[in-house]
């Protein structure tokens, strides 16, 4: 699997597919207009938006905490999930 560090030097599509291969995906929500998932990548998250015909991937600072990135989706998270992260 790919480093973080490499990861993010990636073209955005790049990540997309790096994603859909060798992350794991964790939850989804939606806001008007845009479906994002969160994923795990090499112990880091990562959220793809994707609508609008385009799919962004995007990255958390180092200082964000898990709960503050999870909590967008705690209504949809089942405990079951969160024994999934390796």
């Amino acid at each position: 699997m790919l480093e973080y560090s490499l990861f993010r030097r990636l073209p955005l599509w790049s990540q997309v597919e790096e994603l859909n291969r060798h992350g794991i995906l964790l939850a989804r929500r939606e806001l008007p207009g845009w479906k994002i998932a969160l994923y795990s990548f090499n112990n880091y998250y990562v959220e793809v938006w994707s609508g609008k015909g385009v799919n962004i991937p995007a990255t958390f600072k180092k200082t964000a905490g898990a709960l503050t990135i999870l909590e967008p989706y705690l209504d949809t998270l089942e405990a079951e999930d969160l024994l999934k992260i390796e």
